[in-house]
C-alpha cells in the first residue's frame, strides 16, 4: 500500500489501476467510481481496522473490455504495470505508470470509434485571439487555428473534441464562452507560454523554426498546439514519430457556418432522439479513412471554384464510367484502417496481425494506383501517380511474418520459416521433443504393461507420467513419485527431466527470439511511417469521392454548375434527408428557387405551418453545402456562385439553463447574422420575430428584412414567415419578391401541396392544423370565433370586452389639430439634417419633443 499510495500522489486525478498479480486494483475513492462505473463488486482490504479502504479489481486479460467504460465515462486512467518478473525478486516486485489513457489521449481499438477521430484539443487566451489545436494521436493528425470566440466556438463544434486541455487561469472563462458540455483538462499557466511551445514543437519535428507548416505567424495556434505535445509525454506517450506535420486550418479557405447554423442543420448532430442527420444520408464510404475525411469535408466545404469543380469532375467520371468505380470499390473494401495501424507502428503497440493486415491493406493499393493512372481523368491520374507502391516494405513483411499470424506475439508461431536459422532448430527441437514425449509414453506402456499410462504436462512440476491405481503395482522401482491423487499417481523419470530441460528450454528460447526478430521488423517499419500516412490521405480522397458517386447514383442527384456570378438558381431542388424518409413510392415535391443581388434578392415565403417552408429554407442551403463540398447536389438543375457564408436563422430553441428566452436565442442569432453578412452569403431566416407579441414581431421582421435589403452587400435571403403583413414589402422595396407554399382548401380540411409559387399568402390555416392534431372540437370553434371578430375588424377590433382605438382616434383625442404646438413639432422635425444626425442626438431629439407633448 505504501508503494500504491507512492504513486497515487503522481496521479492525483486519474483513477490508478494497480496491477497485482493477475489483477487490476483499484483502491479508495477510485474503487468507488470504477466499481459505479464497471458494476464490479465492492469490497474492504483490513475491514475494521484503522486501515480499512475501499478495494475493487478485475483480471489483467480483461483490461480491454473494462478499459474503454472508465474512459468513455471522462475519467483519466493510470495503468500502473509490473516492471519486472515476480520470479526474479524476493522484495516488492518494482511497479510504475505504463500509459495514462484519457479521453483525448487513446491508441486502444475498444475506445477509438472507427468512423469518428478522437481529437485531443487545446484552447490558448490570447490578448486579441485564441488559439486552439486538435491532435488525434490514433491517426496523427494534428491541426491548429487562431480567430475570435464565435470561430473557435464553431471549431470545437465540428470537430467535437474528447478533451480539452485550458489553462487554469481561463478555467471560468473557458466554461462562461464554450459551455460546460466538454471534458476538460486544466494545466499549469507556464505550459502555454510562446517560447516553450516553440522549443516543443520544433523539437519534436526537428525542424530550426515553424515557417515550413506555415503557421509561425498563428502566434495563439503555436502556443495551443505546444501544449498538446507538452500533454502527450506527461501522459507516458513518448513514441510519437507518427505526428509527422502540422497543418493550420486556413479559416479563408472554407465556407463559414456559425455554431447555430450547423446545429440548425443537423449536419452530423441533432438534438431530436433517432434524428437522421445529413452525414447519415451521405456517408457511403468504404473504408475508416474515408468515414472520417467525409466528415471533415462537411464540417469544412470548400470556397475555392476550382478544387471544388476538381471534385465534381472526378465523380462525373466515375458516375460515367460505373466499372471503374466498382473496381475502386471493390479495392477500397480490402483496406484495413492505414492511419491507424502505421500510427500502432510508431507506437510499437501493433500485434503480429495487424502487420499482416497492413500488408494485406498496402496490397489492395496497388491496383488502385493502376486503375487510376488508366483513367482519362486528370485528377485521378495525379492520386494514382502519388500513390506510394511500398514494395520493400510489403516485400519485408511478406518475407518476415508468418501467413497466419497470431494475435500476440507471445503466441507463438508470428515470425515465418526461414527468417532466422537458430529460431527454426529450436522449433524443430521443440516439435520432435513433443514426437519424442508420444513416442516415450508408448514405449513405456508396452514396457510396463499399463495401457492408460499417460504422459503430461503442468506448471507447478513439468511433464510427469500418471499411472490409475488400479495398475500402480506395475510402476519400475526407478520412477520417483511426485504426486498422489484420489484415482492416480503421478511419477517422474530422469528421461523425462532431461526432455523438459530441452523442450522448455528451447520454448523459452523460441519466444525470445520471435519478440527480438519482431521489434526489430517494426522499427524498420517506422522508417515508412510517412508514404502509408501518405497513402491513407489519397485513399481517404478517393472514397469520399467514391461515396459522392455512390450518392449521386442512388438518388439521382445532379452535377451543379459553378460560375463567376452572385446568383443561386435551383430547379428542382429536394431535401436530401426528408425524402430518404418518405414512405415508399410517395415522391418528394421538389421546388425551384432563384436568387440574386439584381432583381430578386430576397424572397418572402410566407404559407401556413407544416405546409414545407422550412423544409425549403433548409433544402436550399443543403444543395449549396453539398456543391461545394464536391458532391452532386438533389436537384434537377444547379447553377450558382460559390456562397461564403450560410445563415441560418430556423425554429425556437429556448437556452433556459444559461438564463435566456427563446426570444432572446433568437435576437442573439439574427443580430450576429446581420453583424457578419458578405455579398457571398446565404441568408436563411425561419419565422423571425415569433418569440414576441404580434406587433412585434412584425416590426422586427419588417426591420430586419429591410436591413437586408438595403445592406450595401446585398446577402442572397430565403426569409419565411407568417406574418402576411410583410407581403407588403414587394411593393416598397425592388428585390423583395412574394412566394407562398401552395394548399388547396378543401370544405373542412387543408392540402398542403408543397410546391412554392409566386404570390404572398391569404392567410396561414392555423386553425386547420391545430384540428388535425387533434385538438378538441370546443376550442377549434372558439378560435374561429375570435378569428372571426379579429379578421371583421383588422385596424381596431373589439375582443373581450376592451376597446382597442384606432391611430386616428388617438391622434384627436390628444389634439386640437388648429393647435400651434402641431405647427412647432412639425417645424421641428422637417428641420432635423437627418444624415448628421448621431443615434444619440436622435434620441434626445426625440426626448425634447415627447417633454413638449408631456407640457401640453
Amino acid at each position: 500500500m505504501k508503494q500504491y499510495n507512492g504513486i497515487k500522489v503522481k496521479y492525483p486525478d486519474a483513477c490508478l489501476l494497480f496491477r497485482v498479480g493477475d489483477f487490476y486494483e483499484t483502491f479508495g475513492e477510485d474503487a468507488v467510481r470504477a466499481a459505479g462505473i464497471l458494476g464490479i463488486t465492492l469490497t474492504k482490504r483490513g475491514a475494521g481496522s484503522d486501515s480499512e479502504t475501499a478495494l475493487a479489481g478485475f483480471p489483467h486479460h480483461s483490461l480491454n473490455t473494462y478499459l474503454p467504460k472508465l474512459v468513455k465515462a471522462g475519467l483519466r486512467v493510470a495503468i500502473c504495470d509490473q516492471l519486472e518478473d515476480p520470479k526474479m525478486t524476493k522484495t516488492i516486485v518494482k511497479r510504475g505508470v505504463t500509459e495514462l489513457v484519457t479521453p483525448g489521449v487513446s491508441m486502444n481499438d475498444e475506445v477509438l470509434h472507427s468512423k469518428t477521430n478522437n481529437f485531443l484539443a487545446s484552447v490558448h487566451f490570447g490578448k486579441k485571439n485564441l488559439g486552439v489545436s486538435f491532435l488525434d494521436v490514433s491517426t496523427g493528425e494534428f491541426l491548429t487555428a487562431q480567430g475570435n470566440e464565435e470561430y473557435i466556438d464553431k471549431l470545437l463544434q465540428n470537430f467535437n473534441p474528447s478533451e480539452i486541455l485550458v489553462p487554469k487561469q481561463n478555467k471560468t472563462q473557458f466554461r462562461e464562452t464554450f459551455g460546460e458540455d466538454f471534458h476538460t483538462f486544466f494545466l499549469e499557466d507556464w505550459i502555454y507560454k510562446e517560447d516553450y511551445a516553440i522549443e516543443t514543437l520544433t523539437k519534436h519535428f526537428q525542424t530550426n523554426s515553424l515557417k515550413g507548416f506555415g503557421i509561425e505567424e498563428l502566434q495563439e495556434g503555436v502556443i495551443a498546439s505546444g501544449a498538446v505535445l507538452y500533454y502527450l509525454s506527461e501522459t507516458q506517450h513518448n513514441k510519437i514519430q507518427h505526428i509527422t506535420n502540422i497543418q493550420r486550418i486556413a479559416e479563408d479557405a472554407y465556407v463559414w457556418m456559425d455554431r447555430f447554423t450547423i446545429r440548425n442543420l443537423e449536419l452530423y448532430h441533432s438534438t431530436n432522439v433517432n434524428a437522421v442527420t445529413l452525414l447519415d444520408v451521405i456517408d457511403k464510404t468504404l473504408s475508416p479513412m474515408g468515414a472520417r475525411l467525409l466528415k471533415r469535408w462537411l464540417a469544412l466545404p470548400l470556397k475555392d471554384a476550382s478544387k471544388i469543380k476538381n471534385r465534381h469532375e472526378v465523380v462525373a467520371y466515375l458516375k460515367d464510367n460505373p466499372e471503374v468505380l466498382q473496381k475502386i470499390q471493390y479495392q477500397i473494401k480490402q483496406i484495413s484502417d492505414l492511419e491507424r495501424l502505421i500510427s500502432k507502428v510508431a507506437t510499437g503497440k501493433i500485434s503480429p496481425r495487424e502487420v499482416t493486415y497492413l500488408n494485406d491493406s498496402l496490397n489492395a493499393i496497388i491496383p488502385i494506383k493502376e486503375i487510376a493512372l488508366q483513367s482519362k481523368n486528370e485528377a485521378l491520374k495525379v492520386i494514382g501517380d502519388s500513390l506510394h507502391a511500398c514494395e520493400l516494405l510489403r516485400e519485408k513483411i511478406k518475407n518476415t511474418i508468418h501467413s497466419d499470424a497470431p494475435v500476440h506475439v507471445n503466441k507463438g508461431n508470428a515470425i515465418a520459416v526461414g527468417v532466422n536459422e537458430e529460431l527454426d532448430e529450436l522449433r524443430a527441437i521443440s516439435s520432435k521433443g513433443k514426437g519424442y514425449l508420444e513416442d516415450l509414453e508408448r514405449r513405456e506402456s508396452e514396457r510396463t504393461g499399463i495401457p492408460s499410462l499417460k504422459v503430461s504436462f503442468n506448471n507447478v512440476f513439468g511433464y510427469y507420467i500418471e499411472v490409475r491405481n488400479t495398475h500402480k503395482d506395475k510402476v519400475p522401482t526407478e520412477w520417483i513419485r511426485k504426486q498422489t491423487l484420489v484415482s492416480a499417481e503421478r511419477y517422474i523419470t530422469e528421461e523425462l527431466k532431461e526432455y523438459e530441460a530441452k523442450i522448455l528450454g528451447a520454448e523459452d528460447k523460441i519466444q525470445q527470439l520471435e519478440n527480438q526478430l519482431f521489434e526489430q521488423l517494426v522499427n524498420w517499419m517506422s522508417t515508412y511511417i510517412k508514404p502509408v500516412q501518405h497513402n491513407a490521405s489519397l485513399i481517404a480522397q478517393l472514397d469520399c469521392l467514391n461515396s459522392f458517386t455512390q450518392l449521386a447514383i442512388e438518388n439521382n442527384y445532379s452535377q451543379p454548375f459553378l460560375d463567376d456570378s452572385f446568383d443561386l438558381e435551383i430547379k428542382e431542388g429536394r431535401h436530401p434527408v426528408i425524402e430518404k424518409q418518405l414512405p415508399i413510392g410517395v415522391p418528394y415535391i421538389s421546388n425551384d428557387v432563384f436568387l440574386d443581388r439584381e432583381t430578386q434578392q430576397i424572397i418572402m415565403i410566407t404559407g401556413p405551418n407544416m405546409s414545407g417552408k422550412s423544409a425549403i429554407l433548409r433544402q436550399t442551403a443543403l444543395i449549396v453545402l453539398l456543391a461545394q463540398m464536391g458532391s452532386f447536389v438533389p436537384a434537377e438543375n444547379v447553377r450558382m456562385g460559390v456562397v461564403d457564408k450560410i445563415f441560418t436563422r430556423v425554429g425556437a430553441s429556448d437556452n433556459i439553463s444559461m438564463g435566456e428566452s427563446t426570444f432572446m436565442v433568437e435576437m442573439n442569432e439574427t443580430a450576429s447574422i446581420l453583424n457578419n453578412i458578405s455579398e457571398r452569403s446565404l441568408v436563411l431566416l425561419d419565422e423571425i420575430g415569433r418569440g414576441t407579441s404580434t406587433y412585434d414581431g412584425i416590426s422586427i421582421a419588417w426591420a430586419i428584412s429591410e436591413y437586408l435589403h438595403e445592406h450595401p452587400n446585398k446577402p442572397k435571403t430565403l426569409f419565411a414567415t407568417h406574418y402576411h403583413e410583410l407581403n407588403e414589402m414587394e411593393v416598397l422595396f425592388d428585390r423583395i419578391q412574394n412566394y407562398n407554399v401552395s394548399v388547396k382548401e378543401l370544405k373542412d380540411t387543408v392540402l398542403f401541396i408543397r410546391k412554392l409559387v409566386k404570390g404572398g399568402s391569404a392567410h396561414s390555416f392555423g386553425i386547420h392544423v391545430a384540428k388535425m392534431a387533434g385538438m378538441p372540437q370546443t376550442v377549434i370553434q372558439k378560435a374561429q370565433k375570435i378569428l372571426k371578430k379579429l379578421e371583421k375588424d383588422h385596424s381596431g377590433a373589439e375582443l373581450s370586452g376592451t376597446k382597442i382605438a384606432t391611430e386616428e382616434e388617438l391622434q384627436l383625442s390628444f389634439f386640437n389639430l388648429d393647435d400651434p404646438l402641431l405647427e412647432e413639432i412639425k417645424e421641428e422635425i422637417v428641420n432635423i439634417d437627418i444624415n448628421t444626425l448621431t443615434p444619440v442626438e436622435a434620441l434626445m431629439k426625440l426626448n425634447e419633443i415627447k417633454r413638449m407633448l408631456v407640457k401640453k
